[in-house]
């Protein structure tokens, strides 16, 4: 039971929901993603690492970037079953909309320095 609690509090959160629907479009670092959310890089952190221990996502280091993406490789039940939901979910939500719209166009090395 302590999964799926873990789970569904990591979801319990506008943020962590909508950074979800934009790891679907591409992976992206911690940079990207604040500047999407209009967050701090410690809020965005935070967000992350909490998706990141109820394992719907992933990050892998990449020279001087850390990519977060959605958990391809699942080992959770749960995450078996939601992860597929939570990709059909909000498809019309403007927030959403505008956020995949936001993802297309941001450039890490721009923002975050090169």
């Amino acid at each position: 039971m302590r999964d799926l609690v873990k789970i569904f509090k990591s979801l319990g959160d506008t943020n962590r929901i909508r950074i979800l629907k934009m790891l679907e479009v591409r992976p992206l670092c911690v940079c990207e993603i604040r500047e999407v959310l209009q967050l701090a890089n410690s809020t965005v952190s935070k967000h992350l690492s909490l998706l990141r221990d109820s394992e719907l996502i992933l990050d892998e280091k990449q020279g001087k970037w850390v990519n977060y993406y959605l958990n391809p490789e699942i080992n959770n039940e749960y995450v078996i079953r939601l992860l597929p939901l939570i990709q059909s979910w909000l498809p019309d939500d403007q927030i959403i909309i505008n956020d995949n719209e936001k993802v297309n166009q941001v450039d890490r090395i721009t923002i975050c320095g090169g």
